[in-house]
């Protein structure tokens, strides 16, 4: 299995187990989510209650709770919504640290190709949740989810530069 680490805080924010495209020259990962429903699993055993003096809803209070497979798998935290203008200053601090940490090739091809892909996911910034890593490390990778029209499910956007790959 592999899992993708957040190059700057550590932190993993996806695997091979959710499958994604590449968008914007590379620079943008997509992977879609799923709503799954946690909790109470509703195990029918053939008893009857009734029928032996037991009470309809006698047994435990389980509870069920929606959540999406992406945020809960990798324990995403949400963070407050960013404007324009702060996710202009969020998308300079991240170009500088991540600039640092990547080989002269990779370098090349992020700085070549970052500024259409901000542009990009500023066009949707109303339309963007926003979520970093477990740690919740200031410098770390934003994860972005959206719903593209029509969609009951999220699909997560990452920074493809900013994940390293590590075989588990």
């Amino acid at each position: 299995m592999l899992v993708y680490q957040d190059l700057l805080s550590g932190d993993e924010l996806l695997s091979d187990s959710f499958p994604y495209k590449e968008i914007g020259n590379g620079i943008l990962w997509e992977a879609e989510g799923k709503w799954v429903v946690q909790g109470a699993v509703d195990v029918d055993i053939g008893a009857n209650p009734s029928a032996e003096g037991g009470d309809e809803d006698e047994g435990v209070d389980d509870q069920t709770v929606k959540v999406v497979d992406i945020v809960d798998t990798f324990r995403l935290q949400e963070q407050p919504a960013f404007d324009k203008k702060q996710f202009v200053t969020y998308m300079k601090r991240f170009i500088k640290l991540l600039s640092e940490k990547l080989d002269d090739e990779n370098k090349e091809h992020f700085k070549k190709n970052i500024e259409g892909a901000t542009k990009f996911l500023l066009s949707k910034i109303k339309d963007f949740q926003f979520f970093v890593g477990e740690s919740m490390h200031d410098d770390s990778a934003l994860v972005l989810a959206y719903y593209k029209e029509g969609a009951t499910d999220p699909t997560f956007l990452y920074f493809g530069h900013a994940l390293k790959e590590v075989k588990c």
